[in-house]
């Protein structure tokens, strides 16, 4: 009995140190790391840890609750709320891809929109489920050294084209292309990921094993569009046979074959995308649709759109890398539909992340064709999206003679931003706009109002560009609706005569100077009046679009030197000024004042401020307070510069109020040159105080 009873507590003991082993070995939870995407593991449930320091911008996040399975899975866990940045053990369930994710702000991560994935996943507290036997080691469907990075995104797939990701050679690696049909499956495999069979087998397809392994690395770039891509089901779409691999693709029948002005090809290009649908059902790939065709380039360029531009390209982490693709896809069809060329638009870009950097300037491509060229070829650079940082680099660095600034033609900055900036943009907007810069923005996905809160600088936009009515901005919901407003934006840039608000004290006005030419002055001194009334003007931006000059000369009578629209340059304006000559005569300032507002100031643009700067050396023959009322009535802000035996009561009189910031008085011709600094200083002063809105 007792030896029956020891083998029984023996078999008793061993039976639970075997039980507690097993339990432990149930316990044990594999860990992986912060840039594992759900796809990735083949295991449809399974309990994972994450490492600590996973809740950064550069491993992505698609939907809200249910995420799209190219997600980190650990960020996911994070914007959940499952796990903070410390990590954590998490419960993983595979479920089912979705028409659509919706991108929010939770818990200290951004997680981005998407219209279309064939699978999604859940994620709960690490906890496991009753009847549930959760794998101790996770099973990948390729492993991280061999694993190919897609253009766009690093894509999940599945067993059929993980074949595809071997870089040791596989005989029957072609055949397999080949043949494979699409079968879908709960997990691992997608329609989209497969390939169907050709009608008939290339001869390419009967490969050796040597070969197979030579075309692998070509082969995964086809495989990798096709994956990003899905399958078309748009009828007007055609078979392409690719002999290479075997593959048959669907291309859109030559979307972009047309001028970018042609009511069929901007119909096409509108007919091409349906609301709901995602980034694969329209045909769009990572490198032939997004870089379409290259149209016949015009030199000239377009002579109706007259403007330098600088894009603000966004390369932050959070826009991922196939929204930057169709980023940089907009800005090539941009670039088409504007007509690039000498006599027309000048386009550059600037792309920001946490720095600025300019990917070419306005002189280094001069049509179409070549611009599109070099944007197709630009890579991310990542970061945060500090929008205001870029506008500053712009404002100091772009618009020079140096990077193709032209001088004559406004100058226009646009703004791409994803979601919303990372630093303040008002201060440095304001000061691109106060150097004549033209700034418009366009939102993509802006903050849902849930979101709201997380924004450093809310109403930017507002903020940013100069009026609130809706013509310096554009909101566009997705990013894959982004090409809608091509043709929108386009037409605003170049809509010259509307470009007045980012006007400043140097390129806004004209400005119409009244010189005394009487016989007190003399032939010396009036040569100094003209090199004061010279140093004044080049310090304006002058052209028929920015400052105009005018002058007139008095005595007893009155001559229109030159009116605001005579010249258009600087230079022409400043040889204009050393030609006028002396009249000499009588002292009639007031008669003066007013054929400056009939033959001037009467002609002025209505969007210009309207300057008039009188310099005399004596008192008035005439009153000068009943003229100078009259055109202050009627707008025209009046700075008088007295000198020698000027009268102060009259200085005052013909000044705009306050008399002390807009009158000058001078003992000696010789000095007028001190008080340049001063009156540009004032112009500027009362320009900037003025509302803007």
């Amino acid at each position: 009995v007792s030896f029956v009873l020891g083998v029984f507590l023996v078999c008793t003991y061993a039976a639970k140190e075997a039980t507690r082993k097993m339990k432990k070995a149930k316990l044990y939870v594999p860990q992986i790391d912060c840039d594992v995407k759900a796809g990735k593991i083949i295991n449809t449930e399974f309990i994972a840890k994450c490492p600590p320091g996973c809740q950064d911008v550069k491993y992505r996040v698609y939907g809200t609750d249910i995420y799209a399975s190219f997600s980190s899975v650990c960020n996911a866990a994070i914007h959940s709320g499952i796990i903070d940045n410390t990590g954590g053990k998490i419960l993983v369930q595979k479920v089912a891809g979705h028409s659509g994710y919706r991108g929010t702000f939770s818990n200290g991560v951004r997680s981005l929109s998407l219209p279309r994935w064939r699978e999604s996943f859940l994620v709960s507290e690490g906890k496991a489920r009753k009847g549930v036997t959760y794998p101790s080691a996770l099973e990948y469907s390729s492993s991280k050294s061999t694993a190919v990075k897609s253009g766009n995104v690093n894509l999940p797939t599945g067993a059929t084209v993980r074949k595809e990701y071997q870089t040791s050679a596989v005989p029957t690696l072609a055949t397999q292309m080949a043949t494979t049909t699409p079968t879908p499956t709960t997990t691992t495999t997608d329609p989209s990921t497969t390939t169907p069979k050709p009608a008939t087998t290339p001869a390419t397809t009967r490969t050796t094993a040597a070969a197979a392994a030579a075309k692998t690395r070509p082969g995964l770039h086809r495989v990798r569009d096709i994956a990003f891509r899905g399958a078309s089901t748009s009828a007007s779409n055609k078979k392409i046979l690719r002999p290479s691999t075997g593959i048959q693709r669907q291309e859109p029948v030559a979307t972009f074959r047309r001028a970018a002005g042609s009511p069929a090809h901007l119909a096409m290009e509108t007919d091409s995308w349906k609301p709901g649908l995602s980034l694969f059902d329209t045909g769009f790939s990572s490198k032939e649709e997004l870089n379409p065709k290259p149209l016949e380039s015009i030199s000239q360029g377009n002579p109706n759109c007259k403007v330098d531009l600088s894009f603000l390209m966004d390369g932050s982490w959070s826009i991922g890398k196939r929204r930057f693709q169709l980023q940089k896809r907009f800005l090539g069809n941009v670039a088409q539909a504007l007509g690039i060329g000498s006599a027309g638009p000048l386009m550059g870009i600037v792309q920001y992340g946490d720095d600025p950097s300019t990917e070419f300037n306005l002189k280094t491509y001069a049509n179409s064709k070549d611009l599109r060229n070099a944007i197709e070829k630009i890579s991310q650079k990542g970061g945060l999206s500090n929008v205001g940082k870029a506008l500053s680099f712009v404002n100091k660095n772009f618009f020079s003679d140096a990077n193709g600034n032209r001088g004559g033609a406004p100058n226009v900055v646009v703004v791409m931003v994803d979601g919303w900036p990372t630093d303040q943009v008002e201060q440095a907007s304001r000061l691109a706009r106060e150097s004549g810069i033209n700034i418009f923005f366009v939102t993509i996905e802006a903050a849902a109002e849930s979101e709201k809160q997380n924004i450093i600088e809310p109403n930017f936009v507002d903020k940013a560009v100069c009026r609130t009515n809706g013509f310096y901005s554009i909101n566009v919901p997705s990013w894959f609706s982004l090409h809608k407003v091509v043709q929108p934006l386009v037409k605003r840039v170049c809509d010259t005569d509307r470009l007045v608000c980012s006007k400043t004290c140097l390129n806004s006005a004209d400005i119409g100077f009244v010189i005394d030419g009487s016989s007190s002055v003399g032939t010396s001194n009036f040569r100094t009046v003209l090199q004061f009334v010279a140093n004044i003007s080049k310090e304006f931006e002058i052209s028929d679009t920015d400052t105009r000059i005018g002058a007139v000369q008095y005595t007893y009578e009155q001559r229109l030197e030159f009116s605001f629209d005579k010249y258009t340059t600087k230079q022409d304006v400043l040889s204009a000024i050393k030609r006028i000559s002396y009249w000499s005569g009588g002292t009639s300032t007031g008669a003066a004042i007013s054929y400056a507002s009939e033959q001037l100031f009467s002609k002025s643009k209505p969007n210009k401020r309207k300057i008039m700067i009188l310099i005399t050396d004596g008192r008035s023959y005439d009153d000068v307070r009943v003229p100078a009322m009259a055109a202050h009535q009627n707008g025209v802000i009046a700075y008088s510069v007295g000198v020698a035996w000027a009268a102060q009561d009259e200085l005052e009189a013909i000044a705009t109020d306050p008399d002390k910031e807009h009158s000058f008085f001078v003992d000696e011709f010789d000095n007028l040159y001190r008080f340049v600094n001063q009156l540009i200083q004032n112009i500027c002063t009362e320009f900037n105080s003025q509302p803007r809105n």
